[in-house]
C-alpha cells in the first residue's frame, strides 16, 4: 500500500449484505461511479451532492461527497479496481474520520459470489487513530456504506427478479 506510514495495525468496521443478483452485475454497479451516483439519488436525506474532482471512475478518480446539511464532506481516491477479484479500494483524502482524529481511512468493497444468482456486498473501512485522539475513540461511519448496499440491493433485485 505504501500510504499507511504508521506501524499501528488498522482497525476495521465491516458490513455484509446478501443480494439476489449475480456477482458480475453487482460489480458492474460498484466498479466505477454507478453506486455513488445511485446512492446520491436515493439517499438525498444523507448525501447533499457528489462531485467527481478528477478522473472518470477508474483508478485515480477523486470523489467528493457532501453530506446534508452541507457542512461536512468526505473526499476519497480510488486506488484499486480489480475486475478479476471484484475488489475496489478507496483511500480517504479528507473529511470523514480524518476530520475527527483518524490518520488513515481506507474503504474496501468486495463483491463476493455466493451462488450463480446471488452475491454478497462486503463493505470494510480500515482506519487508524492519531495518538492524541485515542481517548476520543473516533470511528468512521459505516452506516453510509451499509445504506448504499441496501440501495444497490433494491436496485439490482428489482432489475433481476
Amino acid at each position: 500500500m505504501g500510504v499507511h506510514s504508521q506501524s499501528q495495525p488498522l482497525e476495521h468496521l465491516t458490513n455484509e449484505l446478501e443480494v439476489k443478483a449475480p456477482a458480475s452485475k453487482v460489480w458492474e454497479l460498484y466498479r466505477h461511479l454507478g453506486i455513488s451516483q445511485l446512492a446520491a439519488k436515493e439517499l438525498k436525506n444523507v448525501i447533499q451532492s457528489i462531485q467527481v474532482l478528477k478522473g472518470d471512475g477508474g483508478v485515480g478518480t477523486v470523489l467528493k461527497l457532501t453530506f446534508v446539511p452541507g457542512n461536512s464532506s468526505y473526499t476519497e481516491k480510488f486506488t484499486v479496481i480489480d475486475d478479476e477479484k471484484r475488489v475496489k479500494v478507496a483511500q480517504g483524502l479528507e473529511g470523514g474520520c480524518l476530520a475527527i482524529g483518524c490518520s488513515v481511512q481506507i474503504v474496501r468493497l468486495d463483491i463476493i459470489e455466493k451462488f450463480k444468482s446471488s452475491s454478497i456486498i462486503k463493505s470494510d473501512i480500515g482506519y487508524a487513530v492519531k495518538k492524541e485522539f485515542e481517548a476520543k475513540h473516533p470511528k468512521p461511519n459505516i452506516q453510509l456504506l451499509a445504506a448504499a448496499a441496501q440501495v444497490a440491493k433494491k436496485f439490482l433485485e428489482h432489475k433481476f427478479i
